[in-house]
């Protein structure tokens, strides 16, 4: 992990909680930001595929619980982030209509949004206290690098 990786990963983390809350920016602004989001998860995903490389690799060659209920906790979150977008995009009030869009289903899109928002943000807490360890090694690598 790098410090842009790293930077990345906090400002998304951020920006997340805020875009988690609609209460905090209107429904308009929710749902552009969440879109936003979405490439952010996105480019996040791309800068770790290497890591997941090597965890699926080493999942094969030497099956362990951790590395494999990491790849198992990573694949849901990117299962269920595309729950929250699909949905969050069939209930838009404002993304869609900017593009003469209109979806059908709300009352199956709107409990499915609510559910995935709420199951993607407790993965994602879960995500980031399985890495707060390596997290925490970098930060100690970092200091430790600047006072020798």
């Amino acid at each position: 992990m790098d410090r842009r990786n790293l930077a990345l990963d906090v400002a998304a983390l951020a920006v997340f909680l805020v875009v988690a809350n609609p209460a905090l920016t209107g429904i308009s602004i929710h749902e552009w930001l969440g879109l936003g989001m979405f490439l952010v998860f996105f480019v996040h995903a791309l800068l770790h595929v290497d890591c997941a490389v090597e965890i699926l690799r080493g999942s094969i060659a030497r099956p362990a619980w951790g590395r494999t209920g990491n790849l198992v906790l990573d694949l849901l979150i990117v299962v269920v982030l595309m729950a929250v977008t699909v949905s969050g995009v069939m209930v838009s009030g404002a993304v869609l209509p900017t593009f003469g869009w209109y979806a059908q289903g709300y009352y199956f899109w709107d409990p499915l949004h609510a559910v995935s928002a709420k199951a993607l943000l407790a993965l994602l807490l879960v995500h980031v206290v399985v890495h707060g360890k390596w997290i925490a090694a970098w930060f100690k690598k970092r200091n430790g690098d600047k006072h020798e």
